[in-house]
């Protein structure tokens, strides 16, 4: 351990860490990029082709010029999942029949959603008192 001080090992480590990030970034841009239905195929071709032959200044560009409409289309992917899930919750709901059983359950699962969305109830939480209700 004598060859390796401990100095070298941080760094190592932030390199490390730095590569990784940079991959993830990489890839968030151009997931982004392919996501983006108001780009053409040129543009979108453009932009792929500065990202891979220039890849640092390319992503850094690419989030100056487009990184408020990344966040942007972030937020309405998640909004229309969410949306989706509810209409999927509310249709499975309605179909198990019932004259009030059925609009109980998605009264019940749409407060849990809400409490969900307010923050009251975690991830798993939630998961579960959903599958308690469907059960």
């Amino acid at each position: 351990m004598d060859d390796y001080p401990l100095l070298n090992v941080f760094l190592t480590m932030l390199y490390l860490f730095l590569w990784v990030m940079w991959f993830f970034l990489l890839f968030k841009v151009i997931t982004d990029l392919f996501r983006d239905h108001s780009l053409n195929g040129w543009a979108k071709a453009g932009w792929l082709v500065l990202v891979i032959l220039l890849p640092y200044l390319g992503v850094l560009v690419y989030l100056v010029v487009r990184g408020r409409s990344m966040h942007e289309r972030d937020e309405k992917l998640a909004k229309d999942s969410e949306a989706a899930f509810r209409s999927y919750v509310r249709d499975a709901a309605a179909s198990q029949g019932g004259s009030g059983g059925g609009s109980d359950h998605v009264n019940d699962l749409a407060k849990l959603a809400e409490l969900k969305d307010k923050g009251a109830l975690n991830a798993e939480e939630y998961e579960r008192a959903k599958a308690k209700l469907l059960a």
